[in-house]
């Protein structure tokens, strides 16, 4: 008589999402003590909108030593202490820091990245060599962490959402240990096209995408994204891509036996938080401050603004928009004196070269302008690098024109943000290669991200847009940056992959 296998031991989460970065992180006091500081997001919404009976589990990396200390300090229980985290079952990985160090900064944010937004310098980067197969080691021990924490956590047949180029090889690790789960990966970045994504290494080209497509549906922020994905399948596979009719028209990818489905999900501002934390009492004092830095014109008129508001990533094309409102200053001298541009940099990613000689970059072009146009009374360039969500919502509700004109961005939340708390109607100068146009375009003034003249000529364009016209665009721009809110978005993934 055989003996009768024992049922596998599984997790009791019904839904779980994996990401780099969790809903809360950690500093260590004075004395000694952690203090959690929970985060925001759509993650965040999305998965507090399905409810504590789904059974709920966030599977994050430690980023810090304090982070470390705090999930050390739980090592045994694995969670995190639920009152920290919004009511949220948090698993923190402590994955060790030269690991870490090697995957996220490495791999996903110098190669992943790079890759993408389609930033190298071709002539002299990349190139891959010892150091790269060293770092690549660590990206794939990191993300063999994570899927061995979501193995362990997840009931038989749970939801699992993977997101993002930091873990694009969970999906296929997780497949192995788990092929009972049901597997979701979004990518938050644009995906590059065959021929740019070819100058990978080959066999990392490909396990990337074998990784990703371990899942039972990826799902992208425009379709131009996912297209440019499932082409690179095509070509580095050799996979054979069809269209759905079953599904709504997605995509389905078929290699080495499985298919994966390929869908959009075009994430929205979230209207009801902004509109209310616009109007706090923090955001009217930031206001008041930055109408005092802003000044008014010789006719005694409040100067009008151009306002940005970016981390200084390098795709994010800051140092063109500023040689962009340096140009409208010389060619349209009119506006000498009559306009302010609020450019909000936000320091990125300062561990690495690149990033701080690029802001640095930043400070150097904005002080040039303002020592060859500015005067007492008027400072045509507010720079601010110090991160303030309140004094950033105060320049969205008084932009007379937004400045939106990144090099490469899956979709950009700022360009959905600002029309939703404009106070008096704002124009959008918008980048074509920002994920967000694919929704927006028919609302805005579209530029392309290299021409410095094109995009000064939209500046006076927008600037001197018909009141009555730029507040209907901003209505029809808050109409269509809302249709999809955070919690839908999340919840829609969720169905999809129900649907599968």
């Amino acid at each position: 008589m055989v003996a009768e296998r024992a049922a596998p031991e599984y997790g009791k989460a019904q839904v779980l999402v994996a990401s780099n970065r969790g809903p809360v992180a950690y500093t260590r006091e004075d004395d000694g003590t952690l203090t959690p500081r929970r985060g925001g997001g759509g993650l965040v919404s999305g998965l507090s909108a399905i409810g504590p009976e789904a059974g709920a589990v966030w599977v994050c990396a430690a980023l810090g030593e304090a982070d470390r200390a705090a999930a050390a300090e739980r090592a045994e229980e694995h969670r995190l202490d639920p009152e920290h985290t919004g009511g949220q079952a948090v698993r923190m990985l402590g994955i060790p820091a030269d690991v870490f160090a090697d995957a996220y900064n490495g791999v996903a944010n110098s190669v992943l990245w790079f890759v993408h937004h389609m930033l190298y310098q071709t002539p002299l980067e990349p190139s891959f060599g010892a150091e790269f197969a060293r770092e690549w080691a660590s990206y794939e021990a990191y993300n063999a962490a994570f899927a061995d924490a979501l193995a362990e956590e997840a009931a038989e047949g749970a939801a699992v959402l993977v997101q993002d180029y930091h873990l694009t090889l969970v999906p296929g690790m997780l497949r192995r240990r788990r092929p009972d789960l049901r597997i979701g990966h979004f990518s938050h970045t644009p995906w590059a096209p065959p021929d740019y994504y070819r100058m990978l290494p080959d066999d990392v080209a490909a396990e990337v995408l074998r990784g990703v497509l371990g899942a039972g549906r990826a799902a992208f922020l425009t379709r131009r994204w996912a297209r440019a994905f499932v082409d690179c399948c095509a070509r580095v596979l050799g996979a054979e891509v069809t269209e759905s009719s079953a599904h709504g028209g997605e995509l389905l990818v078929r290699c080495e036996g499985r298919t994966t489905r390929v869908g959009v999900h075009g994430l929205g501002a979230d209207a009801a938080f902004l509109r209310e934390r616009a109007h706090r009492e923090d955001v009217a004092e930031r206001a008041a401050q930055l109408r005092g830095q802003i000044g008014e014109d010789d006719d005694g008129e409040p100067r009008r603004t151009v306002v940005r508001v970016d981390r200084t990533e390098l795709s994010k094309n800051i140092v063109r928009g500023l040689h962009a409102f340096r140009l409208l200053l010389t060619e349209h001298p009119e506006w000498r004196g009559r306009v302010v541009h609020l450019a909000f940099a936000y320091p990125s990613r300062q561990d690495l070269a690149v990033y701080r000689e690029y802001t640095e970059e930043v400070a150097r072009v904005a002080e040039e302008i303002n020592s060859a146009f500015g005067h007492p009374g008027w400072t045509p360039v507010v720079l601010h690098v110090r991160d303030d969500f309140a004094r950033s919502l105060a320049a969205y509700r008084m932009a007379d024109v937004a400045l939106v004109n990144p090099i490469r961005d899956g979709m950009n939340l700022v360009a959905k943000e600002i029309p939703v708390v404009s106070e008096d109607g704002c124009a959008l100068v918008l980048s074509r290669e920002a994920g967000a146009h694919e929704e927006l375009a028919a609302h805005t003034l579209t530029v392309n991200p290299y021409d410095v003249a094109a995009t000064a000529r939209a500046l006076h364009a927008a600037l001197t847009l018909d009141p009555e016209e730029r507040r209907a665009r901003t209505a029809r721009l808050a109409a269509a940056a809302t249709a999809l809110p955070p919690t839908r978005w999340f919840l829609d993934q969720l169905d999809a992959l129900d649907g599968g």
